[in-house]
């Protein structure tokens, strides 16, 4: 998902990362505001992922959901 869609489509996806990493607090959320550097940031210092790991799950995520 490209990075200006995922910016304005934050408060509408912050549900699904939140089902998706469970681990992700409503701090994390807030903090990561709908910038993907900060999700995939997040997502390795909450699961222990290198940033490849990360990327590659924010991407499949992503993929859910293109129009």
């Amino acid at each position: 998902m490209d990075s200006n869609v995922f910016k304005g489509k934050w408060k509408q996806l912050r549900g699904e990362a939140k089902k998706q990493w469970g681990k992700l607090t409503d701090d994390d959320l807030n903090v990561i505001d709908g910038e993907k550097d900060k999700l995939v940031g997040k997502i390795q210092e909450r699961y222990g992922h290198t940033k490849d790991a990360a990327e590659e799950e924010y991407r499949t995520w992503g993929r859910s959901f293109r129009d």
